[in-house]
């Protein structure tokens, strides 16, 4: 079975982007995670087993995380990623 992914766009409270991006990389399912500049404060990539996964992850774990004040969840269709190229 193919996994679910999900990119989750996140504004916190001013000054807590490193709390929270701490906060979040403790999350088994987040792979990647970044501070960002723009509307946005902190990106994540989640990856489960299934969407229901995806929307328990966070409706209930992520969005209840003190600092943080919006999310916008986006759900991944399709992904190509590029291999790092060896040295």
């Amino acid at each position: 079975m193919a996994k679910s992914a999900a990119i989750v766009l996140i504004q916190t409270e001013i000054g807590a982007e490193s709390k929270v991006l701490d906060e979040l990389y403790k999350m088994p399912e987040v792979k990647e995670a970044y501070v960002v500049y723009g509307t946005y404060d902190v990106v994540v990539k989640i990856e489960a087993e299934a969407l229901e996964k995806i929307r328990e992850i966070v409706t209930n774990h992520v969005r209840r995380l003190p600092d943080i004040r919006t999310t916008v969840t986006m759900i991944v269709v399709e992904e190509r990623i590029k291999s790092s190229p060896s040295h």
